[in-house]
């Protein structure tokens, strides 16, 4: 394996850029399928609970499934443009229903495992979608919300006994062992590449989750991410820490690795974290490019790492939120590898990012990545000085930025209110230094980042509105050594009610049932009152500011 980073100037990779779209471009077609004819190789190795079994799947192997479940599909009548909530965790059948989806144009609405019957309503609901795939722990809360999502035509679950499934549902196995293996790009609707392909949801502060359209193009313009801040390449083994539902999975476990021909690490791992297992992992599947988010390097670095065969690594980086010198020390000691931070949106692919070719300053973001422009502005689209906080934006161009997306979906149509002055505006600050490097400031939206998932104040404030001893409520990010930052709320009693540790226990257990339950607040503090502008609107940033 070359020792050579595949960037190995920065200012002549920006000078060089380019990147062709073709008209018709398939993700499923143009590399799955095209790597199992040429180059058929692992594309994935799956492990696992327990960590014993490891499975082998070629991309022969992920192109024949895939194509079953596209005829699946093609059978019930699947459409280009229907919307498919798919609820996977990290299973083959994951990548094979994704993949599935792409070639037939049905737009697959990843969700994290974590969701609850009412997130999944409001996902249906604000697609319109006819098709919901999920594994069986998620088939009762389907059937909760079942006759309040009158577009929901078809329903599929993955496991159980082939051949079974509940009332009106598919089963997954059995639909698959009776479809064909063979499909054709003649077999599915013309798609081009500004088709929309998938959609994520995302949270703000100030409304529910917005659905985030995201095209095949999309697909392609993750070359980005994977050649210059992930390095990848044909024989790399590597392993992306995330779960299913997020976008970050979109980069680190289907789209760059891929691309580049990688063998990626697909594994089931226990809710719970298990930093022995993973390590262990490592030396056992030969990683050689590993991703995992801020928080995981935070609890590795106070693991003996001396005592795990992590000499495979050859490359290590992270996003979410900047990662502590300290942290990047002790991995750095432990595995000769520089954690390389970057930064980008489930609206964008990777837009900054540390390189291998390039010194990594503790702390910093890095700088923008080759055929992306990407300014630190003031609130009338003015690049500011060094030094001075401003907003993380994408300049507008023509053709667009690869990989930006053009707007959140609103009923069919598209919320551009982020694009302004001819810029997209991230709801992120930053500064920028001399050298031209990017350093993290803040969400100007107050969203909150712990562990790796990023938090709606919002959100949480309206689930904790719904219980009956809550008068008012803010919900703020507190600072965590290992989390990053955590979720913390003040709460305003309402009346007849008295704090006490009971009632903090019960407050955050009925969050947990109104929403997906990494999201409630992990410490609670009762106050007489909030602090408020002279209009009445609840200052948050004073609140954060005593946190910190």
């Amino acid at each position: 394996m070359t020792d050579k980073p595949r960037m190995r100037d920065y200012e002549a990779a920006r000078a060089e850029f380019s990147l062709d779209v073709p008209d018709d471009y398939n993700f499923g077609f143009d590399v799955i399928d095209r790597r199992a004819a040429e180059a058929d190789k692992t594309a994935y190795v799956y492990v696992d609970r327990s960590g014993r079994t490891v499975e082998d799947h070629s991309f022969s192997d992920l192109r024949d499934r895939s194509n079953r479940f596209a005829n699946v599909l093609l059978g019930l009548g699947a459409a280009k443009g229907d919307f498919a909530l798919v609820v996977i965790p990290r299973l083959p059948a994951w990548y094979e229903v994704m993949i599935a989806c792409i070639k037939t144009s049905v737009i697959a609405m990843p969700g994290t495992n974590l969701l609850t019957a009412k997130d999944m309503a409001y996902r249906i609901n604000k697609a319109k979608a006819r098709f919901a795939v999920v594994t069986a722990e998620h088939v009762e809360k389907i059937e909760t919300i079942r006759a309040d999502c009158p577009s929901l035509e078809h329903l599929i679950v993955i496991g159980g006994e082939a051949g079974t499934g509940p009332g009106g549902w598919h089963a997954y196995q059995s639909a698959c062992a009776g479809a064909s293996d063979s499909l054709s790009r003649n077999d599915v609707e013309p798609a081009g590449a500004d088709d929309m392909m998938i959609a994520y949801f995302t949270s703000g502060t100030t409304s529910l989750p917005k659905m985030v359209p995201r095209s095949h193009e999309y697909a392609l313009a993750h070359w980005i991410t994977g050649a210059y801040w992930m390095d990848l390449r044909e024989d790399d083994v590597h392993w992306t820490l995330s779960d299913t539902g997020w976008a970050k999975a979109a980069w680190g476990m289907l789209f760059p690795p891929w691309q580049f021909g990688a063998t990626n690490v697909l594994h089931d791992a226990d809710p719970k974290f298990d930093a022995d297992a993973h390590l262990k992992l490592i030396g056992k599947l030969g990683v050689t490019t590993f991703c995992a988010p801020p928080t995981i390097f935070r609890l590795f670095s106070q693991v003996d790492l001396g005592q795990y065969d992590l000499s495979s690594l050859r490359h290590s980086f992270s996003a979410g939120e900047p990662l502590n010198p300290e942290a990047i020390r002790v991995w750095k000691d432990a595995t000769g590898t520089v954690v390389h931070d970057g930064y980008g949106q489930t609206e964008t692919v990777n837009v900054v990012a540390n390189y291998p070719c390039m010194e990594v300053r503790p702390g910093s973001m890095g700088k923008p990545v080759p055929g992306i422009d990407v300014g630190i502005v003031d609130d009338d689209g003015n690049v500011v000085a060094d030094g001075e906080v401003g907003h993380i934006a994408v300049r507008e161009t023509d053709p667009p930025a690869p990989g930006l997306f053009d707007g959140y979906y609103e009923d069919g149509d598209r919320d551009r209110r982020s694009f302004r002055h001819g810029w997209y505006y991230t709801g992120d600050t930053a500064t920028r230094d001399a050298d031209g490097y990017i350093w993290f400031v803040g969400r100007a939206d107050d969203i909150i980042s712990s562990a790796g998932y990023r938090i709606s104040p919002f959100e949480v404030e309206s689930a904790l509105q719904e219980h009956d001893a809550v008068a008012e409520s803010a919900v703020v990010a507190k600072p965590d050594e290992i989390r990053g930052e955590i979720v913390k709320a003040f709460i305003v009693l309402a009346q007849g009610h008295e704090p006490s540790d009971a009632l903090v226990k019960e407050i955050q257990d009925f969050v947990k049932q109104q929403t997906a339950p990494y999201k409630y607040p992990r410490e609670i503090e009762f106050a007489e009152a909030l602090p408020k502008t002279i209009s009445g609107k609840i200052r948050r940033v004073e609140l954060r500011e005593k946190e910190r």
